[in-house]
């Protein structure tokens, strides 16, 4: 059952005192419409935007390394697993690639939105990410080395998700859409390994 509180229409009727009006906490529409044609280059940052968007895709970069890391163990473990039960194994690194992909492509996106550039930079990658590129040669270790860059990441993504909090709602609803997925696959290779 909604409580008052967390319902402001329900506050009001049974308060019966009218709620503020919409000018007590937003600007108004012309001081809106002036701020909006002025800072027009600023694309989707605005004056309010509450981290140094140069910050914001700093750290934002260092995920999209750690994505793009994941991609390529998870394509290679797919093409060199081998073994008698490997074939749904692989079929699973192929997926969880092609997620990690997703994932990229969604925080390249939000990079740009913020003013900044992806850095793709294959040369720089390695040093960027949080996940490390590792080839074990067994399906064990396959399996081993992908649930500890999962790990890696639901704890780097818990911790960008406190940084960018309620100063950018926007990349933290992201960063916790793609945070779910990866504990998912965390819990699908752990199974794996039962």
């Amino acid at each position: 059952m909604t409580t008052a509180a967390e319902n402001p229409v329900l506050l009001q009727s049974k308060t019966k005192a009218p709620l503020s009006s919409s000018r007590d906490f937003l600007s108004d529409v012309e001081t809106l419409r002036s701020r909006a044609r002025k800072q027009i280059d600023d694309g989707a940052v605005t004056g309010d935007y509450g981290i140094d968007p140069a910050l914001a895709a700093k750290v934002l970069n260092a995920a999209l390394s750690t994505e793009l890391i994941c991609v390529l163990r998870y394509r290679h473990h797919y093409f060199v697993a081998r073994g008698l039960s490997s074939e749904p194994i692989a079929q699973e690194f192929l997926t969880h690639s092609n997620e990690e992909l997703g994932h990229a492509d969604r925080i390249a996106q939000r990079i740009v939105q913020l003013g900044g550039s992806p850095e793709m930079d294959p040369g720089g990658l390695a040093s960027r990410s949080h996940a490390e590129y590792v080839t074990p040669s067994s399906l064990t270790d396959m399996i081993r080395e992908n649930l500890v860059a999962e790990r890696i990441a639901i704890e780097s993504y818990r911790e960008m998700i406190a940084f960018f909090g309620e100063r950018d709602p926007t990349t933290r609803a992201m960063l916790e859409g793609i945070l779910a997925v990866e504990e998912e696959h965390a819990n699908e290779l752990a199974d794996l390994l039962v």
